[in-house]
């Protein structure tokens, strides 16, 4: 299913910086994905709504999701890096979130706590014991 994301996704290619030899001013091998949550057809409106909340800091107002890569210097690896990466951070993004369940604390720890609080307590005592 995140593989069908793909064929919903622009790039947009530009010059990226750091070394790179004579060839940096003349390729563009930095890569960045655009996609529209909010115009996908694959993902359901319950899906959109959580991919929305739980990416927020990296959608923009208008619900695109924008990712870019430059770690390499061939564009094509690029695209493999920040493809990777959107479908990783969409799989995670639509995870479930478990429940959690408190517990009660087991007899022997509250046996154990209760313990050394004497134990603090005997000893405090004897402190004021001995400056008398």
């Amino acid at each position: 299913m995140y593989n069908e994301l793909l064929t919903e996704v622009d790039y947009r290619f530009s010059r990226s910086s750091g070394p790179g030899g004579q060839s940096v001013n003349k390729v563009s091998t930095q890569v960045e994905l655009l996609f529209n949550v909010l115009e996908s057809d694959i993902l359901t409106e319950d899906q959109k709504s959580i991919i929305i909340t739980r990416l927020s800091n990296r959608i923009t107002v208008l619900g695109v999701l924008i990712l870019r890569s430059d770690e390499t210097r061939s564009q094509l690896k690029n695209r493999e890096v920040v493809n990777t990466r959107f479908l990783q951070l969409i799989s995670d993004a639509l995870v479930p979130v478990k429940k959690r369940r408190p517990t009660k604390p087991t007899k022997s720890s509250v046996k154990r706590r209760l313990s050394d609080k004497k134990k603090l307590s005997d000893k405090k005592k004897n402190r004021k014991v001995d400056e008398e």
